[in-house]
């Protein structure tokens, strides 16, 4: 178990789908999932219509305070720049050596950083990261989940996936962690007995 605390991006338009699996079992690993939003005076709205109120505001988000920054998806990175100052702050948790994981649209927003440039990644398909005109065209990976250092990425139809790359770089579930794929990406009933052993 561990008392660290792990930081999960909110804005309007998330998608709720995709960090689930993530922050529901690193909370049950006995990590802490903090908010974080633009402002913690105004909620957001996910796709879903859920109502997130943040736990902490983004200028006090600070790297040496987390284990991990995660950065959902969301209808705003392809509208514009409003989530610009969430990559920026991944910008720095990568600088200060803390990982960052995000996933579908979020990877857009670390492509138009630059993020991407020179770290292995993936997403929805090549040609949605390509649109942002970013240089890390070849550094692309066909692949579900993809974990370069201290950046891992997916596309929005592998939360599951996204999750296991969190829990290997985190060390959550060490011995476990492919009876939980097993279970929750295969559905492997064997799978359930391993996990809960």
């Amino acid at each position: 178990m561990t008392s660290e605390t792990v930081h999960l991006a909110v804005y309007d338009t998330l998608a709720d789908w995709e960090t689930g699996h993530a922050t529901a079992w690193l909370a049950r690993a006995g990590y802490t999932v903090r908010t974080v939003g633009a402002d913690t005076g105004k909620p957001v709205t996910t796709i879903a219509g859920i109502r997130i109120l943040p736990d902490l505001a983004l200028d006090e988000l600070r790297p040496e305070d987390s284990a991990l920054l995660i950065l959902p998806g969301a209808e705003k990175y392809d509208e514009g720049d409003e989530l610009a100052p969430f990559t920026a702050a991944a910008r720095a948790f990568l600088g200060a050596g803390v990982p960052v994981a995000a996933i579908c649209g979020a990877t857009a927003g670390l492509a138009r950083e630059g993020l991407l440039d020179d770290r292995a990644h993936t997403s929805a398909a090549s040609s949605y990261l390509a649109a942002t005109g970013y240089a890390g065209g070849e550094r692309y990976v066909e692949a579900d989940a993809v974990t370069d250092g201290d950046l891992i990425t997916a596309g929005p139809t592998e939360p599951v996936a996204f999750a296991r790359e969190v829990f290997a770089r985190l060390g959550a579930y060490e011995g476990k962690r492919d009876a939980w794929y097993r279970l929750f990406h295969h559905s492997d009933p064997a799978a359930f007995a391993e996990l809960n052993g």
